[in-house]
């Protein structure tokens, strides 16, 4: 009695297995398609994005970090520093690896004109050496710009992009970024 009771178990577990083989088989060309950009469709905008904004980025990292060095800075301010690393350097990561399954060099610029899009040195080097209230001011004022920056070089991958992933970051970057906008520009007012 215990053997036909244990055959009726191994079938249905049988039986489970290969249905949900079969689901998985059946989704997997669309789960795919839009988790291996090595298979995705790409064009030369959504290279040029996913270069761009990775180098755009690993500033704001290396911006927030000179901030974040600092002794003396409005808490607010130090909070918004800590969520733009903790969001930009894993989008650094997600678009360094798609130029590598894309077959591109994630350490060269696109040819785009950044000197619009990045702080100059002098500008780094500004905010390495302020210190308290006016650091906290300066960050925000940078920052600004650059987030402004960010939302056009996003937009144009949402207009111009063919890749799923990189229009789908492209517009959490218009939203995030348009967010942390505002509440900088709050921020600034109070200090």
């Amino acid at each position: 009695m215990h053997t036909p009771r244990k055959i009726l178990v191994i079938v249905a577990i049988v039986g489970s297995a290969i249905s949900l083989s079969a689901c998985s088989t059946a989704a997997s060309p669309g789960a795919t398609a839009s988790s291996s950009p090595a298979s995705a469709v790409f064009t030369s905008a959504d290279v040029g994005f996913a270069t761009d904004m990775s180098a755009h980025h690993q500033q704001a990292v290396e911006m927030s970090q000179m901030l974040l060095d600092k002794s003396d800075i409005d808490p607010r301010v130090v909070t918004l520093a800590q969520g733009i690393k903790a969001a930009q350097g894993p989008e650094i990561e997600q678009m360094t690896s798609w130029l590598s399954a894309w077959g591109q060099k994630a350490d060269s610029m696109s040819g785009m004109d950044m000197s619009g899009t990045l702080m100059s040195d002098s500008d780094m080097n500004a905010l390495k050496t302020s210190t308290g209230l006016a650091a906290s001011k300066l960050f925000l004022t940078q920052m600004t710009v650059h987030h402004t920056s960010a939302l056009v070089m996003a937009k144009t991958e949402i207009d111009s992009g063919k890749n799923v992933d990189a229009v789908t970051l492209a517009k959490k970057i218009v939203s995030t970024q348009t967010a942390e906008i505002t509440q900088m520009g709050d921020i600034l007012a109070t200090l």
